[in-house]
């Protein structure tokens, strides 16, 4: 089966830093694909540069086996593909109210029926239409997650990029938005790629995955080896170790 999203020696640099050095994924249609490391090991440059975010100086992206332009991504790639940052509080517009902040995909890719789309969303992501009017500043941080993701939903995507989504959150916040993000998932059979330091989350979210450090692959694993232990590099044994709620039936139950 060809990967609908792959990532072939991909390198990126910021001037003399090398953020990613020869990095290798294939996703599957409707998988969700999991990024593990510690800060700085370059997983959300990954995303980064999926998106058309990051400067690529080797390697290719392939969406569908189709080779991507090292940074130019066009609407038709966006509407395919969109991504949730990490900090609800910085990806909304402080001065839009939500209605507006879901109206503007909408009208950037020319999709009509807005009243309706702008209804589901807000329903999808557990909030409601009393929602619609409000500020962001009147939101928590949990409903502003919301709001990000039925952002990125309305267009309909197939293909979602989640950047930690869930690392500003409360505990209890955070286990709400994951087990929303898993439905949205089942319920339109979408491919994700999340970057996450947390361990517990990627288990619970992922099939597959792949720890970096330093900019590169160190280990390629499945959620089922990780979980049973089958590891064989140390530093995602530390990782194991250090990451924080990683039992995942009690994280999650």
């Amino acid at each position: 089966m060809t990967a609908t999203i792959a990532a072939e020696n991909l390198t990126v640099a910021y001037d003399d830093f090398l953020a990613l050095d020869n990095v290798s994924i294939d996703v599957a249609p409707g998988e969700s694909f999991g990024l593990v490391g510690e800060s700085g090991s370059g997983k959300s440059t990954l995303l980064r540069a999926i998106a058309g975010l990051a400067p690529v100086i080797g390697g290719k992206i392939l969406l569908d086996g189709k080779t991507l332009g090292a940074q130019y991504r066009d609407k038709a790639f966006y509407r395919r593909v969109q991504m949730v940052f990490q900090d609800p509080y910085g990806s909304l517009h402080p001065r839009q109210t939500v209605d507006r902040l879901l109206q503007e995909p909408l009208a950037i890719h020319g999709v009509e029926d807005a009243e309706h789309r702008i209804l589901r969303a807000l329903d999808e992501v557990g909030l409601g239409s009393s929602f619609r009017f409000r500020y962001s500043h009147q939101l928590s941080g949990g409903q502003r997650q919301r709001i990000a993701i039925a952002r990125a939903l309305i267009i309909e995507p197939q293909i979602m990029l989640l950047d930690e989504p869930t690392s500003a959150l409360d505990a209890s916040v955070q286990a709400e938005v994951l087990n929303l993000l898993e439905q949205v998932r089942r319920d339109r059979r979408l491919t994700y790629i999340m970057v996450s330091h947390d361990l517990g989350v990627v288990t619970h979210m992922c099939e597959r995955l792949v720890v970096m450090k330093s900019g590169k692959v160190v280990e390629r694993l499945s959620s089922g080896d990780l979980v049973a232990g089958r590891i064989s590099e140390s530093y995602t044994k530390n990782l194991m170790i250090a990451s924080k709620g990683f039992v995942r039936k009690a994280a999650f139950a």
